[in-house]
């Protein structure tokens, strides 16, 4: 939007710059007794002003979207001022932050699920570092340590920040199900979202098996915008995870607790 407002005072400068040559100029030959001259018809000049189509420079708005955002690293620092943000409400009413591009690819697939008698909806996508702790100290309480280490992030290092991750949550005969507890049953209807999650962009984070790399247990729910859906295909296809896809493996022990 700045490359528009630049354009509109470039043109506004130069028809001031001119009336005031042009004033000037008139004023100097009526000064020394010259013969008025008659005004002239404006004349074309042949610089043309640049059309509002073809700015004069590229404003850069595309995010890294397979950037990595895990235990050992943090969110880069940059990444909110490209971020653009769509809110939209669940089916609790409750308005949900998603980076925009993601936000397009899961109604898109949300759209191609309940077609087949899949239904979704979005329990949580971005969040702050002040949530992040709500969230950490409430699943403290409630599960305990052990639990909270395998499932949630520490504020700073959550991939939820970057808006691209989705919480997903159920909805089986007309009624919401939303508890991990009770969502993990489903794992038909898991069977069934995932294997459309590439088609836009998405891949499943937190693989069986792999916790030693992601530092997670499995989450059926928890999917993440990667940007294409050729990247998320190659991902899938080959079983791996984002880490592993982008050769940044985890240095130290990132293996969550197992349950006591």
């Amino acid at each position: 939007m700045f490359y528009i407002f630049k354009e509109i005072r470039r043109e506004r400068n130069e028809k001031i710059l001119c009336a005031i040559l042009a004033l000037a100029l008139t004023a100097a030959l009526a000064s020394c007794g010259s013969t008025v001259v008659e005004p002239q018809p404006e004349q074309q000049t042949d610089v043309q002003p640049t059309s509002s189509t073809e700015p004069e420079f590229e404003i850069e708005t595309s995010l890294n979207y397979p950037v990595l955002v895990n235990k050992e690293n943090e969110l880069p620092e940059d990444w909110e001022e490209n971020l653009e943000i769509t809110t939209v409400k669940n089916s609790f009413d409750d308005e949900v932050e998603v980076e925009k591009q993601a936000c397009d690819a899961y109604f898109k697939l949300k759209e191609v699920l309940a077609a087949e008698g899949v239904y979704v909806d979005l329990d949580s996508a971005r969040r702050s570092v002040a949530e992040q702790q709500r969230i950490w100290d409430k699943f403290m309480e409630q599960y305990g340590e052990v639990y909270t280490k395998r499932t949630v992030a520490v504020p700073g290092f959550s991939e939820h920040h970057t808006g691209l991750a989705l919480d997903l949550y159920l909805n089986i005969d007309g009624e919401d199900v939303y508890l991990n507890e009770d969502m993990v049953k489903y794992t038909d209807v898991w069977a069934k979202i995932h294997a459309k999650l590439a088609d836009y962009g998405f891949i499943l984070r937190y693989l069986e098996g792999k916790e030693a790399i992601t530092g997670y247990g499995y989450e059926p729910w928890h999917i993440r915008y990667v940007g294409s859906p050729e990247i998320a295909k190659e991902i899938t296809d080959k079983g791996i995870t984002l880490e592993e896809y982008l050769n940044i493996l985890p240095v130290g022990d990132v293996t969550p607790p197992k349950d006591e």
